[in-house]
């Protein structure tokens, strides 16, 4: 079972939704937050399969801003310090019509950093504001190749935009990745889903 902070829950396969394959995207483990620090997937996560997907759904920050993160680690670690090289890039349309735009963030791109990868940013923490998304990690197991990953992101922002983000990259390491961990930049988690498949 994975370990997430400040009491969230997390329903690992053949518990409540979990467990049934449907096709060849097999539900692992689903995580609810609830005012929560981060949610942390500490299991599953192996060379069972090739590809693994997370979909975060409604992701609510406490926190008006605040830019929805994720990091990785290996072994039993838990300083979620992977070097990651990253490309970002947004399209934006205004709820007022206007601004439309699509451009490169250098702000939210990585060069052999280590800190935590931006997959949304200024996420709108009024009542009705949440990101949604999926990130997908290949061949985290490898003992040969880079980590690669991509993420694609829908949200609505605290200035009222919405906003589709795309980043990808690499963790640059042939070690195998076991953990990933979500987190707001600022604040908790107030609320929202994340669920992990393995793809055959």
């Amino acid at each position: 079972m994975g370990l997430i902070s400040n009491g969230t829950t997390l329903l690992d396969a053949g518990a409540i939704d979990g467990g049934i394959a449907t096709g060849d995207m097999i539900l692992l483990s689903t995580a609810t937050a609830s005012s929560s620090a981060t949610i942390d997937f500490t299991s599953g996560i192996d060379s069972t399969y090739k590809e693994y997907i997370f979909k975060y759904i409604d992701i609510h920050p406490q926190t008006d801003t605040a830019s929805f993160t994720f990091q990785t680690d290996t072994g039993t670690n838990t300083s979620y310090n992977q070097t990651v090289t990253s490309a970002f890039f947004q399209v934006i349309h205004a709820e007022g019509d206007g601004s439309e735009e699509v451009s490169y963030n250098t702000g939210n791109d990585h060069a052999q950093q280590t800190s935590f990868q931006i997959i949304a940013e200024n996420v709108n923490a009024d009542n009705d504001g949440s990101v949604a998304g999926t990130l997908h990690l290949f061949e985290p197991s490898s003992s040969t190749f880079v980590k690669h990953f991509f993420t694609n992101s829908e949200l609505n922002t605290a200035n009222n935009l919405c906003m589709n983000v795309y980043a990808s990259g690499y963790f640059n390491t042939t070690t195998a990745l076991t953990r990933v961990r979500f987190k707001m930049s600022s604040g908790n988690i107030d609320a929202g889903t994340i669920k992990l498949y393995g793809i055959k």
